[in-house]
């Protein structure tokens, strides 16, 4: 039998919705890191501890966990292309309010609005990419997100920047809201129209039932039941996210916090993130093949190690240069360690079909709320060093239970 004919090159209104959805994850990426370097500016300004702040940061993911429930409301309402490139508008006017919170009450309320907003734009882009590579008929969507990730290191240089030449706060935020805002209205030109379904082929069907790419049909989701060792593996892959999202978490929230209590100056210790984000966005981009390589299990596992070894040797040995070799190697260390979990979840046997994922995603929503909460609780106990620590213990978690991990990508 001949080989299958390689699919066609993309024409050229799919090339240029790919340049423009690529853009939409850049300027998501970038709106709120340009926020995170000024941190330490706006904890000072409140005069609050770091338990308060903690709580008051966490006001971002509460609004994230409770807004992810409506996206998928908005994009079948609005359609995909629009929540996603008009709510990056929005979400650069709602971060307007940040510079003027009179109390820590009011800043978490800030970044509640923030957070819900930037959940719903996160599902709408990922669906308009999805919309794209079935244009393309192979995989872009991992490069979407390394591009997510370079979107987040532009914003944490811009913040950073922000904070070295001392500009007020609210003239920063305005300066990157008029700019990422032309740049979404501009993208939304090039996206794709029509309704969301437009792209996707018609699924043959078998005795009734939607069949796979290759003809099997597909067992409906009422014959696949809850089994009690697939409920363990998903609490571990749920447990597994969490331990990531608490990793990026420490990295975000706290890094340039850690840094100026380094006696960094505002400009360095707004380089703890853009470190951390670097790193990740190397490992995001290079992941694909090291996984396809050795497996996700190793690189998991190797991963967590590299990630507590990293940070407990900047912990053991404090200093502005060891704090940000700690944090690259945290944030390399665990570039994979989420996708990783969220895959061998949709893997799961005993499972209802898509049961397994939507745990992980909400596991890993819950590790972003509760992870500023703890290191600041542990912070204020005793400090912002020892609260680190999470980040060692973290990664020797992550060696653990990497066990569970289904180590074949492709399967």
């Amino acid at each position: 039998m001949p080989a299958a004919a390689p699919p066609s090159a993309p024409a050229r209104h799919a090339r240029q919705a790919r340049a423009a959805v690529a853009v939409l994850f850049l300027t998501n990426g970038a709106v709120f890191f340009n926020v995170v370097p000024r941190y330490p500016q706006i904890k000072a300004e409140l005069g609050v501890s770091n338990a308060v702040f903690g709580g008051a940061v966490a006001g971002y993911s509460v609004g994230a966990l409770l807004a992810g429930l409506l996206a998928g409301v908005f994009v079948r309402r609005f359609g995909s292309a629009r929540v996603a490139a008009f709510g990056i508008v929005i979400t650069t006017l709602a971060t307007l309010a940040i510079p003027f919170a009179p109390n820590w009450i009011a800043f978490g309320a800030a970044l509640f609005v923030v957070g819900a907003l930037d959940a719903v734009v996160d599902v709408a882009q990922n669906a308009h990419g999805l919309r794209v590579q079935r244009l393309y008929q192979r995989s872009i969507l991992n490069s979407l997100h390394g591009v997510w990730s370079i979107g987040a290191v532009l914003g944490g240089l811009m913040g950073a920047a922000a904070a070295g030449l001392r500009l007020p706060l609210a003239l920063h935020l305005g300066i990157s809201a008029a700019l990422f805002s032309v740049v979404a209205v501009v993208a939304y030109r090039f996206l794709l129209a029509g309704p969301e379904d437009a792209e996707r082929t018609a699924a043959a069907t078998t005795d009734g039932h939607p069949a796979t790419a290759g003809g099997d049909p597909v067992a409906p989701a009422g014959r696949r039941s809850f089994a009690r060792p697939a409920v363990w593996m998903l609490a571990a892959l749920g447990l597994l996210a969490a331990c990531g999202a608490l990793v990026e978490d420490a990295g975000a929230s706290w890094g340039a916090l850690y840094l100026t209590g380094l006696h960094a100056d505002a400009a360095t210790a707004g380089l703890a993130v853009v470190a951390f984000q670097t790193a990740m966005t190397v490992g995001r981009l290079s992941g694909d093949r090291v996984v396809d390589r050795f497996g996700q299990r190793t690189v998991t596992r190797v991963g967590g190690l590299l990630a507590a070894a990293g940070m407990g040797a900047a912990l053991a040995v404090p200093s502005v240069p060891s704090a940000l070799a700690g944090f690259v190697l945290a944030g390399l260390g665990t570039a994979t360690l989420v996708p990783a979990a969220m895959h061998s979840a949709d893997e799961l046997p005993g499972l209802p079909s898509g049961t397994g994922l939507t745990v992980v995603s909400w596991l890993l929503r819950g590790g972003f709320l509760l992870s500023p909460l703890l290191v600041g609780f542990v912070a204020d106990l005793v400090s912002l060093r020892a609260g680190l620590l999470s980040v060692v213990l973290a990664g020797l978690l992550t060696f653990v239970l990497a066990r569970v991990l289904v180590n074949d990508p492709g399967r």
